[in-house]
């Protein structure tokens, strides 16, 4: 089985069984037993085809007299490939993408003719690269929902937030690769020396720009082959997250709860923050999860963190005002790590009215554990305001023994004089994230 044959596959069992690309990518990869050359080019089609699907599906949809949607699913999956391939891999000859199309579908498809139609589809777009159709632009959401291939639905929450110009900006950056951050682990290493011991094994990594201890990397491989790694001297996580720890405060000898901890990396950055003293409680409704969370404060060698299984709606009396810190960082809609999980966008919209209801019950569940004079932070992983100003707000009207309280960040974020700001992509190069720092009264 090649790249483009695990991508074919990947991208089918996805829209078949509703699975997130990466978890079943990986999969599908270890499965394959493919190099890294062939590993990697399987995971840029893979993530490609999923960042430019709306686009792609315009372009077939003009050069087939079939509708792709009375097409077999892998059939359609072998035209995106090979589109892909066409309009963005340039290394690529155009040939060899369309062979490789007709050839996957001939494999893999149950029509006898299915590989007929592939080949003539992609031949005709091939003869036709230098003359493609031009998306209308008269309905400016419809036509970024196109050329950025977003949902017009999340077009226009964008535009009507942002304005047109900064709406494609951010769905530009929806479409770029994110940068792999290493958070080093300051309990066991320097930054310096970490980053000359990666230097030394081959990794390209360099300090991040203005983020203190946190490494940015490059031609990566195997992270979790590298001695460094097993040493416990870093872990993967993005800027934003870093940060949100940061605005919390967290410092030595306290007593933390965070709430919704899995898979764990701030939990990491607390206990770091902490210089491994006092007490870490850190909890996930699943019992999977928890071991995950175990096996990583283990190989980080983060003595004060404790994994439990909690239900962040359920109090807990036991927990009453207890924390000095409480981190709630809440489930949401995850439309600001796109970047990440390119297949995030095409969630159904109405779903998702649910979730402000729930993070706001996690609000004032959590906001019962702080002890007076303390801090509850709240975080999502999204840009939608109904998720995240609207809640904070919401909660402060219930929770007058509660205020927003300014915090500052390393530049390019700065002084936050409100108590909450917003990370966006296209402007800070992070996940897309939300931050709250909320101080209970004495």
């Amino acid at each position: 089985m090649d790249a483009r044959e695990v991508a074919l596959l990947t991208l089918h069992t996805c829209e078949r069984q509703g699975g997130w690309s990466d978890a079943v990518l990986k999969k599908q990869l270890a499965q394959a037993g493919l190099d890294r050359r062939d590993a990697a080019l399987a995971t840029q089609i893979c993530f490609g085809v999923q960042q430019n699907r709306l686009l792609l599906d315009y372009y077939l949809s003009r050069f087939s007299n079939v509708p792709l949607k009375r097409m077999e699913s892998k059939v359609v999956q072998a035209l995106r490939i090979g589109l892909y391939q066409m309009l963005f891999l340039s290394r690529i000859p155009h040939s060899a993408a369309v062979n490789c199309a007709v050839e996957m579908t001939r494999a893999h498809c149950k029509n006898a003719r299915a590989a007929g139609l592939v080949n003539a589809v992609l031949r005709n777009i091939e003869r036709s690269m230098d003359r493609l159709p031009v998306i209308d632009n008269s309905d400016p959401a419809a036509y970024l929902s196109t050329l950025y291939s977003h949902p017009k639905w999340l077009v226009e929450e964008w535009i009507a937030r942002l304005g047109q110009e900064q709406a494609a900006r951010l769905l530009a950056a929806d479409n770029a690769g994110a940068p792999v951050i290493a958070q080093v682990n300051t309990c066991r290493v320097s930054a310096p020396a970490l980053l000359a011991q990666l230097s030394e094994a081959g990794v390209d990594a360099r300090l991040h720009p203005w983020l203190k201890d946190c490494l940015i990397l490059r031609e990566t491989g195997d992270l979790e082959g590298l001695e460094t790694f097993a040493q416990g001297y870093f872990y993967i996580q993005d800027a934003a997250s870093r940060l949100a720890v940061l605005a919390a405060d967290a410092r030595p000898q306290m007593r933390v709860l965070d709430a919704c901890a899995a898979p764990g990396g701030k939990s990491f950055a607390l206990a770091i923050a902490m210089q491994d003293s006092g007490e870490l409680i850190s909890c996930d409704l699943h019992p999977h999860k928890k071991k995950l969370m175990q096996a990583g404060a283990a190989r980080l060698g983060l003595s004060c963190m404790q994994p439990q299984t909690a239900d962040a709606t359920v109090f807990r009396p036991e927990w009453e005002s207890a924390f000095d810190l409480v981190l709630a960082d809440a489930p949401c809609s995850g439309l600001g790590v796109i970047r990440k999980k390119p297949d995030i966008r095409y969630k159904a919209p109405e779903p998702l009215a649910q979730l402000p209801e729930v993070q706001g019950r996690i609000l004032d569940n959590l906001a019962r554990y702080v002890k007076p004079g303390g801090v509850l932070l709240y975080s999502t992983c999204t840009l939608r305001q109904q998720e995240n100003e609207d809640v904070v707000r919401a909660f402060l009207s219930r929770r007058t023994d509660y205020t927003a309280e300014a915090f500052t960040l390393p530049d390019p974020v700065g002084a936050v004089g409100e108590g909450m700001v917003t990370l966006w992509p296209h402007v800070h190069d992070t996940d897309g994230f939300f931050i709250a720092k909320l101080r209970r009264q004495s």
